[in-house]
């Protein structure tokens, strides 16, 4: 009998971890930008409708308000699609969060190609670099809602700013509930000697099937996940790279500026290796279902094992 594999989407993540923080006494306020229902910030606003404020279709007057109600001692969520925050207001998050180091909450869904068939102006495939350039933001992308629901607590819990990058479709369940989430600690699922491949969101399961790949070759994988990518934790980064000897990075992002530059800085700075990076390279993506997107953009457990045997037909001996 074949076990069945639980899905969920990490966008569903965000209400109902919002409404248990609030009932256990968190000073939570969530601001919305009229897509509530999507990243099901609309959860929290029927159980605390004097704490969810809706601004409509104005994602620059979402990052005001929210930056408004933390400097008056709030922990104050902003919530909308990857595209509209940071895409529509980067210089608000810049001016009135970043800056002024205030402890505003920024969870960003329906990010990468997998938001699927709302094509290309829906996909955001540049948040990350917008974000990672940011000082005081920390930056978290959840491998499935398990580690969502971890880092939501996390951000709450922390004072600052933070963006968490959450997902559209449903996608393996790769934790259990015992999961605990670090900043600044990546976890390693899969031991290994020979390459590392580290991946982030729903890559991480392709990086997982493709060590699988590997292992039939007798190529011994490390799979790292790099959900807290700042801070990062660059500790597992120059394990791998002395231990390994060489690195791929997997990200549903552009490869400039994401996981991948981060990683390269980090090495190139101690410990230079071999790197490969799968991403989208420097293009946009197209209308189609998600699983076919990651087909079509070489986004696969294939195509990480094949860049795994590219890197080490460069790998020093």
């Amino acid at each position: 009998m074949v076990k069945e594999v639980r899905t969920a989407a990490t966008r569903e993540a965000l209400g109902p971890t919002l409404v248990k923080l609030a009932q256990k006494g968190l000073d939570i306020v969530v601001v919305d930008a009229d897509l509530g229902v999507s990243t099901s910030a609309i959860k929290f606003g029927k159980e605390f409708p004097d704490r969810f404020i809706t601004v409509g279709v104005t994602e620059q007057n979402m990052i005001g308000v929210a930056a408004g109600l933390a400097a008056c001692g709030k922990i104050a969520f902003a919530s909308s699609f990857a595209v509209f925050m940071p895409g529509h207001c980067f210089d608000q998050v810049r001016m009135a969060v970043a800056q002024p180091n205030l402890n505003v909450k920024l969870v960003a869904s329906h990010s990468g190609i997998v938001t699927g068939e709302d094509g290309a102006s829906a996909q955001a495939l540049e948040d990350l670099s917008l974000m990672l350039s940011l000082p005081n933001f920390r930056v978290i992308v959840p491998a499935d809602v398990v580690q969502a629901e971890q880092a939501i607590e996390a951000a709450a819990s922390n004072d600052g700013p933070f963006y968490i990058r959450t997902t559209r479709p449903k996608v393996p369940v790769i934790y259990d509930n015992g999961h605990r989430f670090e900043l600044g600690k990546w976890d390693m699922l899969r031991t290994g000697s020979d390459v590392t491949v580290i991946a982030i969101g729903v890559l991480l399961q392709a990086a997982l099937d493709a060590a699988d790949l590997l292992a039939r070759e007798d190529v011994n994988c490390r799979v790292l996940n790099a959900a807290s990518l700042k801070p990062a934790d660059t500790e597992a980064m120059l394990a791998a790279a002395t231990e390994t000897g060489a690195i791929v990075t997997a990200e549903d992002h552009q490869i400039h500026g994401g996981l991948g530059s981060l990683v390269a800085q980090t090495v190139a700075r101690h410990k230079p290796v071999p790197i490969a990076f799968l991403g989208m390279q420097d293009r946009y993506g197209t209308s189609g279902r998600w699983d076919e997107l990651l087909e079509h953009f070489h986004l696969t457990p294939q195509a990480i094992a094949e860049a795994a045997r590219e890197v080490l037909s460069r790998k020093s001996s």
